[in-house]
């Protein structure tokens, strides 16, 4: 299990493919799991590997929270996809074929059979992977939209969070629910594109609309 040095291009492209259908390394919230993997890499993966530079400058936008975010960071081996040989730790003293590194070996005696087994399979893999069709990771996400007080106009509120439009974004039902002392909440469903499309953008826009909102908090958030 692990990703392998993610300070090489190969290594970022196994956390690449990784994240083309997840928002976050464990969990559906941002945890000592993203900071520990984001600390292991050196710089902003390439534009190309979109799932991975998505990932990375959400988990860069809670660098002064990062300590407070939930989870126990472990050692990076322990995160990443089960089928990719984990490369950070010490290497083993295996012979066999399927133990060969496909993404680089520090071993200068390394055979020339070796060498050239782990080049033909490296390009399957890369063959086999240019092949595979882009999978757009979407999300369905329920909103709580809280008014000022019992006489805000909830039409009216309700309008402005419809009127906000992105590649990506799609509203969905919605429904009034009580809070309180006459307060109704505005409860909305969306789903978004992941690449495209994330709660703080959502955040960010609704309460733009400061003569109706008073605050948005994500009641629900799942993969699809």
């Amino acid at each position: 299990m692990g990703f392998g040095d993610l300070k090489s291009a190969a290594g970022l492209r196994v956390l690449n493919d990784f994240l083309a259908d997840k928002s976050y390394i464990e969990g559906y919230v941002p945890s000592q799991a993203d900071i520990a993997v984001f600390e292991a890499i050196s710089a902003p993966p390439p534009a190309d590997l979109f799932h991975a530079l998505r990932w990375y400058n959400h988990i860069k936008s809670y660098e002064k929270q990062k300590a407070s975010l939930p989870g126990v960071k472990k050692a990076l081996g322990k995160y990443g996809p089960a089928d990719v040989e984990d490369t950070t730790g010490a290497a083993t003293d295996s012979k066999d074929d399927d133990d060969i590194d496909l993404f680089g070996s520090d071993d200068e005696e390394e055979s020339e059979e070796a060498k050239k087994l782990r080049e033909e399979r490296l390009a399957q893999y890369e063959s086999k992977k240019s092949k595979k069709p882009a999978v757009v990771a979407k999300s369905s996400i329920l909103l709580d939209v809280k008014p000022w007080d019992d006489e805000t106009d909830m039409a009216k509120l309700e309008e402005c969070v419809r009127s906000i439009q992105a590649d990506g974004l799609v509203w969905g039902s919605s429904k009034l629910v009580p809070v309180g002392y006459g307060i109704k909440k505005l409860q909305i469903q969306c789903v978004v594109e992941d690449d495209k499309v994330g709660t703080d953008m959502l955040e960010e826009r609704i309460t733009a609309f400061e003569d109706y909102v008073q605050s948005m908090d994500v009641a629900a958030f799942n993969k699809i």
